[in-house]
């Protein structure tokens, strides 16, 4: 970076004073999404100043970024707060990684874990490598000498006047009581029995400070020019042999074909079939969903890095790796349908939850990650792989970030309460905050039965005595869930005063107008 280095460091001071500021004792919320924005800003600035732009297709990651930071206090379930957290972090990650060169369409998979080590690294080493020049050219610098001659006499005139304040300070409150009350006042104002907490911000401020210097001294120095290890593949050792990987690739085919024989009974059969062997559906449904889910996921894996280490000279042993390749994807795509078809059994017998929420939107991105790979290998795009992976991570969070996933279980468990089957109350009364739109129009619905109605009643009173106990009223910690659940919890008081709410003892339950009692919490575990 040719620019002042004096610029460097106060945005990253101010930036780690914002942080400060945003998030000391303060619950995530909207503070995230403001800091990030603050890091854009701060870091276009000092890359700006010093006559570096960013490529085109770096400036494209600015829109998920702002996107999944925004989610970040729109959404409150675990899994979408997470995700949307973490991809802000790792799409910042390759826009400072490429913030030049703009290549990072280009990655391989192993070109995400390098660069994002590099990027590490610098943040570590930089700012100290950086000083260190800095100092040795103000060293040989004569008008740089001559400004620390005039620095100097100050900061030495501030540390010898200090304590003599202080001695006459203390004087002249004896001498006067009044100047002793304001003066008393200034010193109480600052808090001093607060000091080692003080200095620990301050520590931590300068550590932020530190790291963000070294995050814009990496974009500055190392985004352009980049040499991807995805371009150098030619050259890397590929060190296993076609005959290793044809081994590898058919018996791994052979052991699919064999489950997947075994499965077609069962997939037009459904609960009959179950029965005939034994099984009942509760068993079927629920076993082995998980297993089949990780068997299609390290199948994948396994193929991707196949694919990377395996030596193919001939056309004849390309068109055989690609071959088995793809007969592996195709029948980890089967398997796929099975534990997708299990969910749905599991999912219709016993309602959804957030953990088959998830599960069932990830099966869907990863059933069109394995076509898309399947695409690829057909037509020798190999380091695309990297891209359809992260292309596919990014669309899973996406999808339960629109999704609302909470919302989304309201309405299917409440469609199955109107096909005659029962609606757990209590774990709609444990859903966050995403869920009260669902339940207020549902609630307010006149098509439903008065029994719908009075169990949504009952879940949203027992939702409304978490919400206050559990909210941060500070700016900062603001989530728009929070704060549209609360102003439809104000709004339905009225109607909801026709429900009774005991939480004496556990769990808390709420009784009815028609006088049935209402569990608030689950005496068992809904996965």
């Amino acid at each position: 970076m040719k620019g002042k280095s004096n610029r460097i460091w106060i945005v990253a001071l101010i930036l780690g004073w914002i942080f400060d500021f945003l998030f000391w004792k303060h619950a995530p919320g909207i503070n995230f999404a403001i800091f990030v924005l603050f890091c854009l800003a701060g870091g276009f600035y000092v890359l700006r100043m010093d006559g570096l732009k960013p490529a085109t297709s770096s400036l494209i990651l600015v829109i998920p970024i702002l996107f999944f930071a925004v989610i970040t206090f729109i959404r409150q379930d675990l899994l979408s707060l997470f995700l949307a957290v973490a991809s802000t972090l790792f799409l910042m990650v390759l826009l400072v990684t490429s913030f030049v060169g703009g290549r990072w369409s280009s990655y391989g998979l192993s070109d995400y874990i390098v660069t994002t080590l590099k990027l590490g690294v610098g943040a570590l080493t930089k700012p100290f490598l950086k000083w260190m020049v800095d100092r040795k050219e103000k060293t040989n610098d004569p008008e740089a000498n001559n400004k620390k001659n005039k620095v100097f006499p100050i900061v030495r005139g501030i540390l010898i006047a200090i304590p003599i304040v202080v001695i006459f300070s203390a004087l002249l409150s004896s001498a006067d009581l009044v100047f002793a009350q304001r003066l008393d006042s200034f010193v109480a104002f600052f808090r001093l029995e607060n000091l080692p907490e003080y200095l620990f911000r301050i520590i931590y401020i300068l550590i932020a400070a530190y790291l963000l210097v070294g995050v814009f001294l990496h974009a500055a120095n190392n985004s352009q020019n980049e040499r991807l290890i995805a371009d150098e593949r030619s050259s890397l050792p590929t060190f296993l042999g076609i005959t290793e990987s044809s081994i590898i690739l058919g018996s791994v085919s052979v052991l699919f074909i064999l489950f997947v024989a075994i499965q077609f009974q069962y997939f037009f059969g459904g609960q009959a079939n179950i029965h005939l062997d034994g099984f009942t559906f509760a068993e079927y449904a629920r076993k082995g969903f998980g297993e089949l889910v990780m068997v299609a996921f390290f199948s994948l894996i396994l193929f991707l890095g196949l694919s990377g280490i395996t030596h193919r000279e001939s056309k004849g042993q390309r068109n055989l790796f690609s071959g088995l390749g793809i007969t592996v994807v195709v029948l980890v795509g089967i398997i796929l349908v099975s534990a997708f078809q299990r969910l749905g059994l599991y999912e219709s017998a016993y309602g959804f939850s957030q953990s088959r929420t998830y599960a069932h939107v990830f099966m869907i991105w990863l059933g069109l990650l394995l076509i898309t790979v399947v695409i690829l290998e057909l037509f020798h795009k190999e380091k695309s792989f990297a891209l359809a992976v992260l292309l596919a991570v990014l669309g899973f969070s996406t999808s339960l970030a629109l999704l609302n996933v909470d919302g989304f279980i309201v309405r299917q468990n409440v469609d199955r309460a109107v096909n005659g089957q029962k609606l757990d109350v209590p774990y709609l009364a444990s859903l966050t905050t995403d869920g009260i739109p669902a339940l207020k129009d549902i609630y307010m619905d006149p098509a439903y039965s008065q029994t719908v109605h009075e169990q949504v009643g009952a879940a949203l009173v027992c939702m409304s005595q978490g919400i206050l106990s559990t909210q941060d009223v500070d700016w900062r910690a603001f989530t728009f869930s929070q704060y549209n659940g609360l102003k439809i919890m104000q709004s339905l008081e009225g109607s909801l005063k026709i429900y009774s709410l005991s939480i004496e003892g556990f769990p808390s339950t709420v009784k009815t107008p028609s006088g049935s009692t209402i569990n608030c919490q689950a005496t068992g575990l809904m996965d």
